[in-house]
């Protein structure tokens, strides 16, 4: 038997950056982010809270390492490792250690490496009264119509917007492996690498109390409070110090049967209330 991404249900469990200073990124998600942190055998730092984690390793600034996405059981996961195979995809010889031995790893058009698997059991006990687990990825890419088609045909992925220009081409994707309305997302650009990572709180009033935790430790909002036009969602941006961009979403729209809308290529898409932060 073979199942797709969205059949399967896989929610994205964690990504993995590369810097050339892992302590003081560490020191910044543990404070900012309210992230425990502990630093592996391997030396990367596993950053961890409610729901939300983040692997920081070794390399060069700015720079996407690996993202892992979780399903909730090993018969969706074989299903769906059938599927990919079908469909031509090579299964890459990277292990993925944060996600249980059965996982799997694949390459996508641009080169980001994607591993789809089951979460390991936390060993340490999270609370948090700030909620804000690790919900959508961004990449910025070259090719936004090959990242699509990838994921929509290779590994079937649900697109639910797409944003395009006035002369049809394709500005940015935004596509989904469970019900929330996309767990990846792509935005035209001069390079490829990540654009952002964004943590759904729940509804307005978390933004509220992430903004004031924010404004108590100086951290200036770069981007927002607005409300996106694709997924509905209210957003503010803030950086960490690498200047990666780090999303606190809320209330993004929960998608089950509706078809794919298009939007056109203008601020008022990317923020229905005011300014838009423009990638092409």
């Amino acid at each position: 038997m073979e199942i797709n991404a969205i059949q399967a249900g896989f929610n994205l469990d964690h990504i993995a950056i590369e810097t050339s200073g892992k302590k003081k990124l560490a020191n910044f998600y543990k404070n900012i982010m309210r992230m425990r942190y502990v630093v592996q055998k391997n030396k990367d730092i596993i950053c961890m809270g409610p729901s939300r984690k983040l692997i920081i390793r070794d390399g060069k600034k700015n720079k996407f390492s690996f993202a892992g996405f979780s399903c909730k059981n090993k018969k969706n996961l074989n299903y769906f490792k059938s599927f990919v195979i079908k469909n031509g995809v090579k299964i890459l010889d990277f292990q993925n250690p944060y996600l249980k031995k059965e996982s799997f790893s694949i390459s996508d058009p641009d080169g980001n490496i994607i591993s789809f698997g089951m979460n390991l059991p936390e060993k340490v006990k999270l609370f948090d009264n700030l909620k804000g687990p690790l919900q959508h990825l961004t990449f910025s890419s070259l090719d936004v119509e090959s990242f699509q088609e990838f994921y929509s045909k290779k590994l079937g992925f649900k697109i639910t917007d797409n944003v395009v220009h006035k002369d049809g081409k394709l500005a940015t994707s935004f596509i989904t492996s469970n019900h929330e309305h996309h767990t990846l997302a792509c935005f035209k650009s001069k390079k490829n690498g990540i654009d952002h990572h964004s943590y759904e709180v729940g509804d307005w009033n978390y933004i509220k109390d992430w903004c004031d935790h924010f404004s108590n430790h100086d951290i200036e909002l770069v981007w927002g409070p607005g409300r996106h036009g694709p997924g509905n969602n209210l957003f503010v941006f803030i950086e960490d110090p690498d200047k990666n961009w780090i999303e606190l979403s809320a209330e993004i729209e929960i998608i089950h049967s509706r078809e794919k809308r298009v939007w056109p290529q203008v601020e008022k898409t990317l923020n229905l209330w005011g300014k838009a932060i423009m990638r092409s």
